[in-house]
């Protein structure tokens, strides 16, 4: 299991066809276009989750966050409030804005969409990808203990099923820093 196998669960047509009609791009774009940003949120989560803090940091994030709304209500995805939290997420995920600058044009090369228009898109991806590790850790109303937590987010970004996250997160490094 990985992001995109969260965001792409039946119980979010709605949200995929939401943010689909907010870009004007048909479905199948929308598919690609999140895929491919998600692709590199996950890499950018999983960088900062190898840190000594990291894995607390987005679990409290998590926790705190309310994100699964973005999924759960896909009639916000458009507004303000949503795109000022998704830019807040970037910040904490990339750094800085030249980075998102690069991962929207790497996602344009991927995807045939223009640059700019994945630059909009990312902050209401990164909301929704908050959303959807938001309903896989914590799914109903009971919050779970932060070792269940951790088990979970190990397999969203335990690549090679070993077990470990930590060398899968060094190789997403590694790749990000020789692309």
């Amino acid at each position: 299991m990985n992001i995109t196998d969260l965001l792409f669960e039946k119980s979010n047509t709605d949200t995929i066809s939401e943010f689909a009609k907010k870009f004007n791009v048909d479905d199948s774009q929308a598919k690609d276009a999140i895929s491919s940003l998600a692709k590199s949120l996950s890499e950018g989560l999983g960088f900062h989750a190898k840190k000594e803090s990291g894995l607390g940091s987005l679990f409290d994030a998590l926790e705190k966050g309310n994100h699964s709304r973005y999924l759960d209500e896909p009639a916000i995805l458009g507004r303000e409030e949503t795109i000022k939290d998704g830019n807040d997420i970037l910040g904490h995920i990339f750094g800085n804005k030249d980075v998102s600058r690069h991962v929207a044009k790497r996602a344009s090369e991927k995807t045939g969409l223009s640059s700019s228009l994945l630059k909009k898109m990312l902050p209401v991806v990164a909301t929704m990808v908050m959303g959807a590790l938001s309903k896989g850790m914590f799914g109903g109303s009971a919050k779970p203990q932060r070792q269940e937590s951790t088990s979970f987010l190990t397999k969203i970004f335990d690549r090679d099923h070993d077990g470990s996250m930590v060398d899968d997160v060094l190789g997403m490094a590694f790749k990000a820093v020789f692309r």
